[in-house]
């Protein structure tokens, strides 16, 4: 086979199933930094052999096979104590190279264990992001707005932390799993964030993001059926991904939410959502994600009736903004006040974000386009229409957004 489809069949490999190969080295390794680089190996191996040999079956398995000899291997050369017993596993373990009848996934426990109270607060999402999804430290910097070096910082020091002080690679006992359950919730988010910012098409790889996060974001809600944030959660994905089939036209343009033509929508997202949320509802304590999920739902309900009902729109963002005043839920905040209220309104809150959250925010500046556009301040916004254009990659939102009007 060609070169290249050798190194595309070994990369989608890696790509699809990396969480779930990594998670099960780590439970062996009890190391991610060593874990990734025996997968790391593994890959490096398959654009060697699979050339000669032909791509095999089951990818996967032999990518975690190629990877517990080559962790195996870094044990031994480093000395751990037990390596003997570890070797003997590790031969155990690869005697075929297929996998087992039921493949672990221990995604869940890896994210919960990135959450552990060991590590600082300000580096879980993101470690979670590269340990369990494979994200790079410079993806996951543009989206923490942190800088790619200190980013990669973070993260050695954050799994150095994990190996040192032997956290244990588990779902925590119900205790413990309710104080680590906001940050795994807020890592789904992201990834699923990351996934769906990539629908322009860009050869990134991460489009898949979406579906990974989707199904872990099942699998939490499964695992804590008394708990209604991983059921908001759950909603407010479903119902974004609803409503992907509309973001883009047949020649990939981009098409704002306000403009998508709602027949496009996959309603059977939607019910489930609607379903979703309800469920969440009944608990009577009420989150950050059933909050944004309440949010889609009077979208939804708008493009139905044809009248959104601002006072409730309006009264959820500033909810959202108390309960989790990210800037990206505080940019929201302000296109809602100033669309629905006015936009002066919406200026003032936009201004009140952090000039050191705000320069380098695509968002924030499309947003002070829109507003400034509302006022009757050309100047103002050909001037934020310069700087959010500057700050995004997606051809098909730079042409939205150099056409859209300033007055």
């Amino acid at each position: 086979m060609a070169e290249g489809g050798v190194r595309e069949a070994a990369e989608h490999a890696a790509r699809h199933s990396y969480g779930r190969l990594l998670s099960v080295l780590v439970r062996r390794t009890r190391d991610i930094a060593a874990a990734e680089d025996a997968l790391s190996e593994a890959l490096a191996n398959a654009l060697r052999v699979w050339p000669k040999t032909g791509i095999p079956d089951e990818p996967d398995a032999w990518l975690l096979t190629a990877a517990r000899r080559a962790a195996g291997h870094a044990a031994r050369r480093m000395g751990v104590q037990d390596g003997a017993r570890a070797t003997i596993e590790m031969m155990y373990e690869t005697m075929s190279e297929r996998l087992p009848p039921a493949f672990p996934d221990d995604r869940l426990k890896l994210l919960f264990a990135c959450a552990h109270p060991a590590i600082d607060e300000t580096v879980r999402t993101p470690l979670m992001l590269q340990a369990v999804l494979g994200l790079d430290a410079a993806r996951i910097s543009a989206a923490f707005l942190v800088q790619p070096a200190a980013m990669s910082q973070r993260l050695v020091r954050a799994k150095a932390k994990i190996r040192d002080a032997g956290v244990r690679f588990e779902v925590p006992e119900p205790g413990a799993l309710d104080d680590r359950l906001q940050d795994v919730l807020a890592a789904v988010y992201a990834a699923y964030t990351v996934g769906w910012d990539m629908v322009g098409g860009a050869a990134t790889g991460q489009g898949g993001l979406t579906a990974e996060a989707l199904f872990l974001g099942r699998l939490v809600a499964a695992l804590m059926p008394h708990e209604p944030e991983p059921r908001g959660l759950l909603a407010l994905m479903l119902y974004s991904e609803a409503r992907s089939p509309a973001r883009r036209g047949a020649d990939g343009a981009y098409i704002p939410l306000a403009e998508q033509d709602t027949r496009l929508w996959r309603t059977d997202l939607i019910g489930e959502a609607e379903e979703t949320l309800r469920e969440a509802a009944a608990f009577a304590r009420f989150g950050r994600f059933q909050t944004e999920a309440a949010i889609q739902s009077l979208h939804v309900q708008s493009a139905v009736t044809g009248t959104m009902p601002s006072a409730p729109l309006l009264h959820l963002y500033d909810v959202l903004a108390v309960q989790s005043p990210t800037v990206g839920a505080l940019v929201a905040r302000a296109v809602a006040h100033g669309t629905h209220s006015r936009p002066e309104t919406g200026l003032r809150l936009l201004d009140e974000i952090p000039a050191s959250l705000a320069e380098n925010y695509q968002p924030w500046w499309a947003a002070r386009l829109h507003l400034m556009a509302l006022c009757g301040d050309r100047a103002g916004a050909e001037a934020a229409r310069e700087r959010a254009m500057a700050l995004t990659a997606d051809k098909a939102v730079r042409d939205w957004l150099r056409a859209r009007p300033a007055v």
